[in-house]
């Protein structure tokens, strides 16, 4: 190869090594800017309170123990019951389904339970009890709304959680309004920073059509 072939081989692999340099920056600059936005509305929802008159409140789902909440929902169903005897909705809606390992207990169901042994009716409580995240949570609220008729919802989830439910309800043509949960105790960083990496990963794919 004589030398101005060389130096044309070079001239190339440089400009496509600074072209993919580049392109790489960009990338991670679209990254951060996006993740940063997030971040702040996922903020934003979580350490706000829109509880107000409705036709229901939703409690979503977490982990229940041979029939026991977990203490994740167990301050998930307090809250719905606080907000039920202050007359905010007539009803209350419980989603969450089991799996094989669960003996036939269902996080919809045993949040009915809860709310029975805590002064809520049996006519004033509806279990759903065969979803098994999120998006499926939100599927069946929705399908629960068009058979009652229900307009508006207070949802009641995880601080960090609600951003996610909101966007999900509203593709789904609810009309919610959030009420966090009450904080257990003390959250350390490390702790905190994994529930907002969580979720801003789960939006991120669920705008990208992953299933992770």
């Amino acid at each position: 190869m004589s030398a101005s072939s060389a130096n044309s081989v070079k001239r190339r692999e440089s400009t496509g090594r600074l072209f993919l340099r580049r392109l790489v920056g960009v990338v991670l600059l679209v990254a951060l800017v996006w993740f940063g936005w997030l971040y702040f509305q996922i903020k934003a929802v979580a350490g706000r309170d829109d509880a107000r008159p409705a036709d229901a409140i939703a409690v979503f789902g977490a982990a229940e123990y041979g029939g026991r909440p977990s203490p994740v929902l167990h301050a998930r169903l307090d809250h719905a019951v606080e907000l039920y005897a202050k007359q905010i909705a007539p009803l209350v809606i419980t989603l969450g389904g089991g799996t094989d390992r669960d003996s036939g207990m269902t996080e919809g169901g045993v949040g009915r339970d809860y709310l029975l042994a805590n002064g809520v009716p049996f006519d004033r409580i509806v279990a759903e009890t065969h979803s098994v995240d999120t998006e499926q949570q939100v599927t069946r609220l929705a399908e629960i709304a068009r058979a009652k008729g229900l307009k508006r919802i207070v949802v009641v989830s995880d601080g960090t959680h609600l951003f996610r439910i909101r966007k999900l309800c509203e593709e789904a043509g609810l009309t919610v309004y959030t009420s966090p949960r009450p904080a257990l105790g003390h959250i350390d960083g490390y702790e905190l920073s994994q529930r907002y990496f969580h979720e801003m990963l789960s939006y991120t794919a669920l705008l990208l059509h992953l299933h992770i």
